[in-house]
Order: C-alpha cells, then structure tokens, then sequence
C-alpha cells in the first residue's frame, strides 16, 4: 500500500527523535537532510540503473546522459552503506564524497561530517539508516511532488525546532504562496529569481503554482537563487532536486558578490520573476560597494546606510527585472519589506525614483506576528517594469492587517485562505475598498513626499458605532433610576443605625 503525505511527514521527522541529545537541535537539518536527499537520489538510480542495465549492458548502463537524476557510483548505492557495521560516519562520508566526484552539481551539497560528530556512533547512524530504510524513495513509490512537499515540511520543522534562528532560512508557507500569486500569470520559457534564496520556498511554491493553479509543467520554467549561508545554500540545491526542477543555487553574497550576469560578466541577468524575502536592516557592503560595476545603486548620489540594506537589496532585485525596451516583456517582483521601508524619512530619496519609474505596482500591508525570527509589522512590495496602461501612474495599496486576514496561533499569526483571497481579489480588480484597499495616482503621492505609509492612502481605523440615542437615553434613566433606588435604600439603613 503506498504511503500517504501525512504518514511520509511524520516518518521522516521521527529522524529527529533517533539523533536527539547527539547533536544540537540547530544541527538536525544538516545531518538528516542530505541523507533523506542521498536516499531517494539511491533509490531512483537503482530503479533507473536495472531499466538501462537490461536495455543497454553493463558497459554502457552507468553513461551519464541515460540518468536524469544524479549517478550512485558503483559501490555506494543506500544499501552498501547499510551493510557498513564499523565506522558508518566514515563509509556515509566518503559516500558523499563519491557522488560529488561523480556529480560535480552537488558540490556543496553535502556539507555534514559524520566522522566529527561524536554523538553520532555507529549504533545510532545504524538505527537511523535503517529507520529511513522502511520505504523506498524512487519516483514510482513517492512521486516527486509528494517527496518534495515532506521534504518541505521537513526544513519547517526544523526552522521550528532552532526557533528565532530558524526564521532566517524558512518564510511561512502562507506568504511566500502570497508573493507568489502578486505575480502570477506565468508563461512557458520564464525565469524565476531569488537573491536571497534561503531553503528554496519562494521558488518551489511558484513551480507547485504553475503546475496546480496553472495546469502546466514547471519543468518548462528556470529556476535560480543565491544564498550567503553555505549550509541553506546546500538545502536549496537538495529542495530543487527532490521537486525534479531545473534550477541553479549559487552560493555567495547576493548584493556583494552577485553569481548571476551575462556572459561576460558586465551585466546582471534579468529575470521574468524575482521573490524574495531578504533580512531585514542588516548590515551591507555599502564602502565596498561605493563604485559598484553593474550601476545598481544609482537611485540617488547616497547611498543606503551601511547598518541598515533594505534599499540596497530592492534596488538590486529592481536591476534584476527584465525591462521592456531590452528584453520585449518586463519583470515582476513581489518583496517582502519591514514597514519602515515605506516611509522613513531619509528614504524618500530611494522611494522617488522607484515611484517616478512607475515601478510600484501595488503595497500590502500585513499584519504583525507573523515571522519566527521576528514579530515587527511586515509588507509585500510589488514591483512591475512594465504595469498595463490601466494602471501606469498608480500604485494600490491594501491594508491587509486587520483580525479578518489572519488567525492566531499559538505563538505567531497566519494569513487565511479567506485573507489570502480577499487580498489577491482586490489586487487583481485593481479594487477599492473602504478601510482594505485604495488605488492611489502619483500625484497623490508626490503631494506626501513620496511617503508609502498605508495609512496615509487607506483609512486603516476602526469604525465607530452609530450612536442610537433614543436608545442611549433610555439606559441612562433607567440607571438613574437604579442610582435613586440605591440611594433610598441606603438613607433608610443611615437612619435605622442612627446615622446623619
């Protein structure tokens, strides 16, 4: 019987429990990760590998073009491993090193070192090896998709177990599916881009978008990301793997060292997408950055504070979309910002030329709780280098902050489907709505020194009640009555004990 997605989940999680106390929780992922990946990468290629093995011969079963998953190099398939009883770390390590060896687009992949981790003795690697041993992995007992998503549940468990840490590798669910369908409409041939990719969520969910919302195999898209932390960097890689998506994980400082230019390196590629959601006010390489080479941080003669990159990386992600007059169609990129990116004053001179470009499409506002790593009110900036004539000259803004958009859990807060739909509805009618949403022209703007504050455009305060005062009068007399009665009562007690 095959395994269900929730039975899959709570069987790859159970990893945790058989490596608890031998490492620190902050270190599961890298550990059970790369050996789910080396699991299901073993399996596939040992079913593929009996399919050309008949069709081929041995001389020519093991050629790399027959294989569209990494090649297991002969001796180091999941069983050979498990039939390791001494030094499990060691045979586990050289394994990895072998499929790199033999794969070269793994490299940094697998970055855990078994041998240098003492808790991890050949009894509990044995035991975890075998626990992951209890189903096969090939696509034909768990299909890609199904792998990819408990592979993804997997990762958030994580991010939950390291708690405020985990936050900076792992955007909830519901706001990357948010930042996904602000820029929907995705066509055959495009390419998706995150500058900050963490464990690969912004770019998975626009695949599963495009393959259930859209009807159409993501395999026809191109995925790319750049990560500063090698060992996210390594998750990405894996994440993309298991979802059987094309796609590239580089890893370097986006804004500092960016991976992804032309051929000969002297400008940025472009994309059709770019999603992201980038540490908030961080420290940037803004001194080694004063006379950058790919011009991207021309918004103004200053540039962003060193102590504080929220504009360096919007106007990074801005150079990274496809513009109209180069590439025949424009970009599009959904950002999710900290609130003080819309209005804090010193920014306005970043803020001018992005409106005067008619960049901005749209601001929503969302509400506060709703991150691991931090609980500061939040917004999703839209940018579109080519908006529909309709909407050139106007930005919208949606006030998405209010109790009718989220619920709240047990310790942060999650957009609802309802939220989610309200939100995308109102965006795609280009609708106002009274106290949610406003379209807002340019000029408005200029008039507020290009000032973004969604309360400025949207009326974001709570109605006050209409006021019956019949109706009010009528509970004032009939307390006033109480208040006589009361008093004639305690007169009469006053007077029986003698009291003035």
């Amino acid at each position: 019987m095959p395994i269900s997605l929730d039975d899959l989940e709570s069987h790859l999680f159970k990893c945790a429990d058989i490596i608890r106390d031998a490492v620190d929780p902050t270190d599961y992922k890298e550990f059970i990760l790369p050996l789910v990946y080396y699991k299901s990468i073993s399996d596939e290629f040992e079913k593929q590998y009996a399919d050309n093995l008949e069709e081929y011969g041995e001389d020519f079963a093991r050629r790399e073009n027959l294989y569209d998953i990494p090649v297991v190099p002969e001796g180091y398939l999941w069983d050979d491993i498990r039939a390791v009883n001494d030094n499990v770390d060691t045979a586990l390590d050289d394994a990895f090193t072998e499929i790199v060896a033999e794969n070269p687009e793994l490299r940094g992949v697998f970055r855990a070192d078994f041998s240098d981790t003492d808790g991890l003795d050949d009894g509990r690697l044995s035991r975890l090896l075998e626990h992951l041993n209890t189903y096969d992995l090939d696509r034909d007992s768990v299909p890609p998709d199904m792998l990819g998503e408990a592979y993804m549940d997997l990762v958030r468990h994580f991010a939950e177990e390291e708690g405020k840490s985990g936050g900076q590798f792992f955007t909830p669910p519901h706001i990357v599916n948010l930042c996904v369908r602000l820029v929907d409409e995705f066509e055959d041939g495009m390419d998706f881009h995150d500058p900050t990719v963490g464990s690969g969520g912004m770019l998975i969910e626009a695949a599963r978008y495009y393959r259930e919302e859209q009807e159409d195999d993501p395999k026809k898209l191109t995925f790319t990301g750049q990560e500063i932390n090698p060992d996210i960097a390594a998750i990405a890689k894996m994440n993309l793997s298991i979802h059987g998506l094309d796609g590239e994980i580089q890893r370097e400082d986006s804004l500092l060292n960016p991976a992804f230019t032309d051929d000969d390196e002297s400008e940025l590629s472009r994309f059709d997408r770019v999603l992201a959601n980038f540490p908030f006010s961080v420290n940037w390489a803004k001194d080694e950055l004063q006379d950058d080479p790919y011009g991207r941080f021309d918004w103004h003669e200053k540039l962003p504070r060193a102590d504080r990159g929220d504009y360096a990386f919007i106007m990074h992600m801005a150079k990274q979309l496809k513009q109209p007059d180069q590439d025949g169609v424009g970009g599009k990129a959904a950002i999710v910002i900290p609130h003080g990116v819309l209005f804090r004053k010193h920014e306005s001179r970043y803020r001018k030329p992005m409106l005067e470009n008619d960049m901005v499409e749209a601001v929503v506002g969302l509400p506060e709780n709703l991150f691991q790593n931090n609980s500061i009110p939040s917004a999703i900036l839209v940018l579109n280098t080519d908006k529909p004539a309709k909407r050139e000259g106007e930005v919208q803004f949606i006030h998405a902050a209010d109790e009718a958009f989220y619920e709240e859990l047990s310790n942060q807060n999650e957009l609802t489907e309802d939220g989610l739909d309200h939100i995308i509805g109102n965006f795609r009618g280009w609708t106002t709505e009274e106290r949610v949403s406003r379209t807002v022209s340019l000029d408005e703007i200029r008039e507020n020194d290009y000032n973004l504050n969604i309360a400025l455009y949207v009326d974001t305060t709570e109605p006050e009640e209409d006021i019956d005062v019949q109706e009010e009068l009528a509970k004032l007399r009939e307390l006033q009555a109480e208040r006589d009665e009361i008093e004639a009562t305690m007169s009469e007690h006053m007077e029986a004990l003698s009291y003035e």
